[in-house]
């Protein structure tokens, strides 16, 4: 993949703010950033976080070359001494993040940008750029992956993702959502995930007959013989001829360790039934049953419903899009300016719409368990200067509708703080997890939701809650602001 400097992937508008900064403010002033999003993709219950390594490598490599500067002086707004300070600008400011396949809910910080105001302006569009898709397509896949409940998820998008960049990051993505393998080799060289795949209905129409594409494909691939059967008629053609190569494999004494069919397309319901029935009967109860063509959560959970044969699942468009959420809509937002004893003033933005009215301040968030099951209550953000003890009890309420209020006694709850620090005036101080690893995290994430929470169809949601001290301050702001 091309590793091009990715520094004026940036709005126009970054740019020209921090010339405003530059020739009108203190260019130095710290401010604090938070990224969050609103609402959860796709109806769903909650949300993965993705993409923070790449947030990593963006903010290490980030820097202005000759050529960049050429490119803006051309633009004929910017000011030579403000190109000036940019060829020699580096990112100096701290960074903390949710760390990658954490579940995450609505308004909570998924990353923090406390910087230098030019600084902390110019990152937000490629933070939110990185953050937002892959954690998108983390996301749709955990729903995927749910609803085959346990059957293996394959993400085979590439050829339908918007472009190589999408593909290949989605891929990723997917992995740490939950999907077993992707077909993309990219992916799997980069991030060292493993890639998997069968054949195309043009391997089958190549050879004299099916048989024949069948056998040899067995031939070369004994130990991952996925036979896909849907070009001519499945269940007159398909099928048989599959069952003609297993069967003579066994009698040549080669080891059937993962072998089966592929459906691409029909009624995937129907077809997988009849196929598993007719591979039974052959003495192959064993057989893998994959399917394909067009799949998403809510139909392979319809297909589970139906008692489909099907026990793999290669999931593309619909899973590298999310066709029927396409967007993440996470925000950037300025929420503190460090005052001259450095102390952080808070800042709110207002809006017409409450949902879109900010939390202020400098901010952490804990999540809240309920000890005996592990299983997430409530996540509560708090300023930073705020701690909890375990043992005390803790109230909880709503900070829209404040008269809701649930009291934790001390001892029956567990706390955990979210973010971690990645940057320390400018050096990372983060070391990303491999992909798998961070697949094998979020499984665990997942596990501490609530059935009711990863429901497909009008899912529980899950509270986030702010501190007392945090709605104290939001409440004194939201009254300075009306008093203007």
């Amino acid at each position: 993949m091309d590793r091009q400097n990715l520094t004026l992937m940036t709005d126009l508008y970054e740019l020209t703010m921090m010339q405003g900064y530059f020739r009108h403010k203190d260019r130095n002033e710290t401010v604090i950033f938070d990224a969050f999003y609103r609402n959860n993709p796709c109806g769903g219950g909650y949300a993965i976080a993705a993409g923070l390594e790449q947030v990593i490598q963006y903010i290490k490599e980030l820097c202005f070359e000759k050529e960049d500067i050429d490119y803006l002086a051309s633009l004929d707004i910017f000011e030579e001494d403000f190109l000036e300070y940019l060829a020699h600008f580096r990112f100096s400011g701290d960074i903390y993040a949710i760390p990658e396949g954490t579940v995450i809910f609505p308004r909570e910080p998924v990353l923090k940008v406390i910087a230098p105001i030019m600084e902390a302006q110019l990152v937000e569009t490629a933070i939110l750029n990185i953050i937002n898709h892959q954690s998108l397509i983390a996301t749709k896949a955990a729903r995927v992956c749910y609803a085959a409940k346990g059957d293996g998820i394959m993400e085979f998008g590439l050829r339908r993702a918007q472009g190589p960049d999408a593909g290949t990051y989605g891929a990723r993505a997917a992995m740490i959502g939950g999907c077993i393998g992707t077909s993309n080799v990219l992916c799997g060289q980069l991030f060292g995930v493993p890639v998997k795949g069968t054949h195309a209905h043009s391997w089958i129409m190549s050879f004299p007959d099916e048989y024949s594409a069948f056998k040899t494909y067995a031939d070369m691939y004994p130990n991952a013989c996925i036979l896909l059967a849907d070009t001519y008629d499945t269940l007159k053609s398909g099928v048989p001829n599959a069952i003609r190569v297993f069967t003579e494999m066994r009698k040549a004494g080669i080891p059937l360790t993962f072998y089966g069919i592929r459906l691409d397309s029909g009624d995937l319901a129907y077809l997988s039934k009849k196929a598993r029935k007719m591979l039974d009967e052959a003495g192959f109860p064993d057989a893998v049953i994959s399917a394909s063509n067009d799949l998403d959560e809510y139909l392979i959970d319809s297909l589970k419903a139906q008692g489909a044969a099907i026990t793999s699942w290669g999931v593309g468009t619909n899973l590298i899009t999310s066709k029927d959420n396409p967007s993440f809509g996470g925000v950037y937002k300025l929420t503190a300016i460090k005052a001259p004893d450095g102390s952080f003033l808070p800042k709110i933005k207002l809006s017409e719409n409450t949902e879109k009215i900010t939390n202020p301040g400098n901010k952490k968030i804990y999540r809240i368990y309920e000890k005996d099951s592990q299983k997430i209550k409530a996540d509560l953000i708090c300023l930073e200067e705020e701690s909890y003890c375990e043992q005390d009890d803790l109230l909880l309420f709503d900070p829209y509708e404040p008269w809701k209020k649930t009291r934790l006694a001390g001892g029956t709850y567990t706390l955990r703080p979210l973010m971690e620090q990645v940057f320390r005036q400018g050096t990372c101080c983060y070391t990303s997890p491999r992909v798998m690893d961070i697949r094998a995290y979020c499984l665990k994430e997942l596990d501490t939701l609530w059935d009711e929470t990863k429901r497909l169809v009008n899912p529980h949601q899950v509270y986030v809650d702010l501190s007392q001290k945090l709605y104290d301050t939001k409440l004194k702001l939201l009254e300075e602001m009306s008093r203007q």
